[in-house]
């Protein structure tokens, strides 16, 4: 049995930002230009007028100040509303793909390695561009890794998840090196012309490098143990499925083919939930919440992760306790712990200990305990 060991992290951030007060310029003119077409239907009462947003609003719903998107232009226009990304022609790399060989590489040289000394790459998203061929495997092509490659979906938990397995791989020893790479174009699935989810997500690309402590060339994080955990909830889905990149007749005006979730419910529900399961992982581990340094928690909700962390640790985390990049990144599903782990984590010192934990739709939650080497 070998010990599972994460040696390098990377991030592939766009160039485009959106911020909120850009955000909310083009989503008001999007509700006047609605209200003026449709203002008959509204004065009759057959449908509600559409109100105004705010980065006010914004901010104190969610914490989030920017996100990065892969496409700005599309979303600021108040007549198209969603990300015009291009279709590539078969021979062209998938954008997912793209996406993750840039964190992949940014990983590598982290930990010291290259592509000769990886085994797998396992692609865990909330949404595939394609249904196949896996994009796991095209990433596994484009950076010349000999071995096997394959999709996972687990909504926002898909790293930890994704982590767990190769964790397990490794300890089995069926594996030396994995690579979880997490692509996420969260904006082509995001309604942007609804003011209660508008302004949600962000772009991005993380990957991780797992393999066996014994041959990790750099400082590295051993992984002492991982969990994950699932209970089926509608209250956050998609009906879509795929990468959107224009609006089918038919399809633009079904609400369902995007991003939606019941937030309250949500609240309600997955909070008790993620804090009970890191707790009970913790004791399991023979842990208690005063040997944690640090907690990287998925960045969905500022509000959902001040609770989370109060409920685990007994009291509210101290600054860089608990780190937050949902004000510069927005939810990014998947991505967001590992962007939190890879910015927040170089200060900490030999044996010191620290959790990573993702949650979302399914519901889901994964966890991952971690020890500085």
């Amino acid at each position: 049995m070998y010990t599972a060991a994460i040696t390098g992290t990377g991030v592939f951030t766009p160039e485009n930002v959106i911020t909120n007060d850009e955000l909310v310029v083009a989503f008001n003119a999007y509700a006047d230009k609605f209200n003026a077409e449709h203002a008959q239907e509204i004065e009759a009462g057959t449908i509600k007028a559409k109100s105004h947003s705010s980065s006010e609003f914004i901010e104190k719903a969610s914490g989030i100040q920017n996100r990065y998107v892969m496409d700005k232009s599309g979303i600021l226009n108040p007549d198209i509303m969603y990300p015009q990304l291009r279709q590539r022609s078969d021979e062209e790399p998938a954008i997912m793909a793209e996406m993750a060989v840039d964190a992949c590489n940014k990983a590598l040289a982290q930990a010291g390695k290259t592509a000769a000394d990886v085994d797998a790459v396992i692609c865990a998203a909330s949404n595939m561009e394609r249904a196949y061929p896996a994009i796991a495997v095209e990433i596994q092509d484009l950076l010349g890794i000999q071995g096997f490659g394959f999709d996972m979906n687990v909504a926002c938990s898909s790293a930890t998840f994704g982590i767990q397995a190769a964790a397990d791989m490794i300890r089995s020893g069926s594996a030396k090196a994995i690579l979880v790479v997490n692509p996420e174009i969260c904006s082509g699935h995001l309604e942007w012309r609804d003011r209660d989810c508008h302004f949600i997500f962000g772009d991005v690309a993380t990957a991780t490098l797992v393999e066996r402590e014994e041959n990790a060339q750099s400082p590295y994080f051993k992984i002492r143990s991982t969990r994950c955990a699932t209970q089926f909830s509608n209250n956050i889905r998609n009906n879509n499925g795929y990468l959107r990149r224009s609006r089918p007749d038919g399809v633009k005006d079904r609400r369902d083919m995007q991003f939606m979730q019941n937030g309250r419910k949500v609240f309600k529900e997955v909070l008790p939930m993620v804090s009970a399961h890191m707790a009970n992982h913790l004791e399991d581990e023979g842990l208690e919440s005063q040997d944690l340094k640090r907690l990287w928690l998925h960045q969905a909700n500022k509000a959902m992760n001040d609770f989370i962390g109060k409920k685990v640790l007994g009291r509210a985390p101290i600054d860089g306790e608990q780190p937050n990049i949902l004000q510069d990144y927005a939810n990014t599903s998947s991505a967001g712990s590992i962007i939190a782990f890879s910015q927040n984590s170089d200060d900490l010192e030999a044996g010191d200990i620290g959790i990573i934990c993702s949650f979302g739709a399914g519901y889901s939650v994964g966890s991952v305990i971690v020890e500085r080497a």
